[in-house]
């Protein structure tokens, strides 16, 4: 079972239950993650007591806790103890679900078994008594776990009906641990659409992150595909689908998307990557054209892919940073290097990427490169950019306004005036040392600046 439940914080906090005579199981995540024999991250509890009961018991305590009534409604409170968090929800049954989510009505009073009924998959409906067992599992949680089964507890309509992210959470649990949907939990899904077309952006965006965060995230989104989640949540990229690309790629545009996404993955544990690389082609149904010889072509698509990535993220409430950095990403990812470029070009492509951007725009064309072909990139792919880049970043020489030899002070104590002309002089100062960093002393701009200020005289 896993080594928590000998974890002397848990036994502590067990036996403040059953000082007052109350029963209390460990439920959830941390029973199932013990199943499997993986360390158990949060405590969830589950108690005969009432919320009331509860918070009155860890006042009681000697020792340093409080506990916040952070969905008392329902039966919940959070208790912190000993710099652990846990939630204490009390046995409970509920009916009606009107808006999809939450139970029109709760009663207390249940036994353990009875709480279980409602829970939504087998491998999360068992609980472990504390502080020494037995483990009570009546839906056959810990036979599914080693089947590596996803089965929802009961008839999955009804469960999908109490809650429209299930069929999300489904596919997510599934992708990321690597387990197979039953199939009355596969045909359920398509039904409850209409119900997952109401949840809220906020909740439908954990679970993306969570399964884009998982170690294969592309078995999440055929998953989608499959059920109609993904035509429902993110039909631009639904509409990749049968994309060829052929003369370039191998794979249509959703799978040669999916595969960089999975190569991303593997090397990188950014989620501003991941998304990027998912979301890199997604404009290339709009922009593609067929040329005369057969041969398809996606002039500027990355642009537009930007465009759609953006109206996606915000869709589902994704910050401004992360949007911004994704759409960045998108945009840069087809840049085309050649030797004969000179140390002022790759200056200014150090500029327009951002140096803090690099990394992540070198893994993106290696995640893209492989999703043409779906084999792994040349080990020297981009490292004649890389080392040329390395070498200029190393130089130190001026890649910014502030990197200048003279400021803005500088130009006004030579008679230029502060507004939009100093602004468009210091900007002309900075191109002319990219071209030639010697330029970059005080002296030779500020009689640089003196020859452009003549201009706006």
């Amino acid at each position: 079972m896993g080594n928590v439940f000998s974890n002397p914080i848990l036994k502590e906090v067990s036996a403040i239950f059953h000082n007052k005579s109350k029963q209390v199981y460990l439920v959830g995540g941390a029973v199932r993650d013990s199943l499997r024999g993986f360390k158990a991250q949060d405590w969830d509890l589950a108690t005969d007591a009432l919320p009331e009961e509860v918070i009155a018991m860890f006042r009681e305590s000697k020792n340093k806790s409080f506990v916040i009534p952070t969905g008392i409604k329902h039966g919940t409170v959070t208790v912190h103890y000993k710099g652990r968090v846990m939630e204490v929800t009390s046995f409970r049954t509920e009916s009606g679900y009107s808006d999809g989510r939450r139970p029109d009505k709760v009663e207390f009073g249940a036994s353990i078994e009875e709480d279980l009924s409602r829970r939504d998959f087998t491998m999360n409906a068992a609980a472990y008594k504390l502080p020494r067992g037995p483990l009570v599992d009546p839906f056959d949680g810990r036979g599914d776990i080693k089947r590596r089964l996803i089965r929802c507890v009961g008839n999955p309509e009804e469960r999908f009906a109490e809650d429209g992210l299930r069929p999300l959470r489904a596919i997510r649990l599934a992708s990321r641990l690597g387990f197979t949907l039953d199939e009355k939990v596969l045909a359920a899904i398509p039904g409850a659409l209409p119900l997952c077309s109401q949840v809220a952006p906020e909740r439908i965006h954990d679970e993306l992150n969570k399964m884009i965060m998982g170690p294969k995230p592309s078995s999440a989104f055929l998953l989608m595909e499959k059920t109609g989640l993904l035509e429902l949540l993110i039909p631009e990229l639904a509409s990749s689908r049968g994309i060829e690309q052929k003369g370039f790629h191998r794979f249509d545009v959703l799978d040669h998307s999916l595969m960089a996404l999975d190569f991303a993955a593997e090397s990188d544990d950014t989620l501003e990557l991941r998304l990027a690389a998912l979301f890199h082609d997604i404009g290339k149904p709009v922009t593609r054209s067929l040329k005369d010889d057969g041969v398809w072509t996606f002039y500027n698509h990355e642009r537009e892919s930007s465009r759609l990535a953006r109206n996606i993220m915000l869709r589902f409430r994704y910050s401004n940073a992360i949007m911004d950095r994704v759409c960045h990403l998108i945009e840069e990812h087809m840049f085309f290097y050649e030797e004969n470029w000179s140390d002022a070009a790759v200056r200014r492509f150090i500029i327009r990427v951002g140096e803090e951007n690099l990394d992540d725009l070198y893994r993106l064309r290696r995640a893209d490169s492989f999703a043409q072909t779906g084999l792994l990139p040349s080990p020297g792919l981009l490292l004649p950019l890389m080392e040329r880049v390395k070498n200029i970043l190393a130089q130190k020489k001026a890649l910014s306004l502030k990197d200048l030899a003279i400021s803005g002070n500088d130009l006004a104590s030579n008679g230029i005036a502060p507004g939009k002309h100093m602004g468009i002089i210091l900007n002309e100062l900075l191109e002319a040392v990219l071209d030639d960093p010697e330029l970059n002393t005080r002296e030779k701009l500020l009689e640089i600046a003196g020859k452009l200020n003549k201009r706006y005289e």
